[in-house]
């Protein structure tokens, strides 16, 4: 008996300092986030220093966005979408080889404040000008049709 206490408090430790490293692992990422509060999905605080997650726009910069009429171009993305984890490591490149800037809006983070841009599935990639929508996809993509989207609706 006296050593299954043993033994339960050694696990009891490790978890206790599992529990301690991530927590300091995450208050370290979070110190500098791009968004508007601490309180995130740890999906989310997993891709604070991933470098195809760098161009996050927030809900209210995405609205005066659209709405200043300027060509935009949106993603729409969940952390926890597997599409997305597809889809973004080869949309984010050919978008900077090809000098487009893509806005990258979280849904997991802001899904509420994303219902005036219906979207119904992630990824999602949205063009706008004049402050109205020219174009989307739905769906992962090969790069190729990334490279077309580009090429026939954002620099046309």
């Amino acid at each position: 008996m006296k050593k299954l206490l043993i033994i339960a408090g050694i696990v009891v430790v490790v978890f206790a300092g599992i529990i301690l490293l991530t927590n300091q692992a995450n208050d370290s990422k979070l110190a500098n986030n791009p968004y508007d509060t601490d309180d995130l999905n740890q999906a989310t605080i997993d891709q604070l220093d991933d470098e195809n997650y760098q161009n996050l726009i927030l809900p209210a910069d995405l609205e005066k966005k659209i709405a200043s009429g300027e060509p935009t171009t949106v993603y729409f993305y969940s952390p926890l979408c597997g599409y997305c984890k597809e889809t973004t490591p080869i949309l984010m490149p050919v978008a900077e080889d090809m000098d487009v800037d893509v806005l990258q809006y979280n849904l997991l983070e802001y899904e509420e404040e994303a219902a005036p841009y219906q979207i119904e599935a992630t990824p999602t990639l949205v063009h706008y000008e004049d402050g109205k929508e020219v174009s989307r996809w739905v769906g992962a993509q090969p790069k190729e049709n990334i490279e077309l989207f580009f090429n026939d609706v954002v620099k046309k």
